[in-house]
Formats: C-alpha cells, structure tokens, sequence
C-alpha cells in the first residue's frame, strides 16, 4: 500500500465538491488502499483550515461534522513523529510541515495542487510529488520505482 502525504489543500478541497480529484484521494484513504501520513503539527493544520469560516460556508459542514471527518481521518492515518527537521525546503514556509511529514514517515508520495513548491525537496529526497488528478498513476513521465509495484495503464 502506498504511503502518502496530503497537501492540506486536498483535504479542504476533497470536502469541497464530492466530484474532484481531492475528494477522489479521500476515497481511496477510506477504502484503505492508500495510507495517509500525517505529524501531530500537519493534523492541527487540517483541523485549523477546515474550520475556517469561508471553507466551512465552501463545504457547507458544521464544526461537529467537520469534527466526525476529522475523526474519521485520524483513524486512517498513520502518525509521525518527526524526528529531523529539515527546514527550508520549500519557498513557503508553510509547506515545511507536509515535507517533514513524508521525509520522516518515508512517504511514497506528495499530494498536492502546488507541485512547484515541492518539486525540489521531492527530488532531493526522491519522494513523488503528484497532483491529486494524477494519483496514483502519474503520467509516463514521473513514473519511478514505487511505480513498478503498482498497475498504473
């Protein structure tokens, strides 16, 4: 099973609308063929955006079913404790905490809108950086060894 980071943005964006890529990542955390990683700081991070009044005017649900959700999330996710820091790696220092999270839960994978931001520190610590639309079958292009282990067309 692959291991993998998601970029906070896919989670909000997964709540968003139920017919996009986002949302199609969370369904595959939930039928458990993907194992989502995440550090203590990265999971406040989610909680703290998905609360947000303009995201919850966006997914339309109360605290409390944001709070089931997340929930939900937590018991499919399988913890990391950072034990390295690695900063800076990105431009945007809010991103730090998704790289630190895959460099030290040896993630498969990035899940990300912002591939840019995270090309870099993917390549230095040869970790995919995807796009939620690719994942898990990057193009021909981006495909490594992790891939080889999956059916991908």
């Amino acid at each position: 099973m692959l291991s993998v980071v998601l970029d906070t943005l896919v989670v909000v964006a997964g709540l968003r609308t139920r017919l996009g890529a986002g949302n199609a990542v969370l369904r595959m955390a939930a039928e458990k063929r993907i194992r989502p990683l995440a550090t203590p700081p990265l999971f406040l991070e989610y909680e703290d955006v998905l609360k947000r009044p303009e995201h919850r005017l966006a997914h339309g649900l109360s605290p409390f079913e944001v709070d089931e959700f997340l929930a939900e999330l937590a018991a499919l996710i399988e913890p990391v404790e950072v034990h390295f820091q690695w900063r800076p790696q990105t431009r945007d220092p809010n991103d730090e905490m998704v790289v630190e999270a895959a460099i030290n839960g040896r993630a498969d994978a990035i899940v990300t809108y912002n591939v840019a931001d995270f090309a870099e520190a993917g390549q230095r610590f040869e970790i995919q950086v995807l796009r939620p639309a690719n994942f898990p079958c990057p193009s021909r292009r981006q495909r490594n060894g992790w891939l080889k282990r999956m059916v991908c067309p």
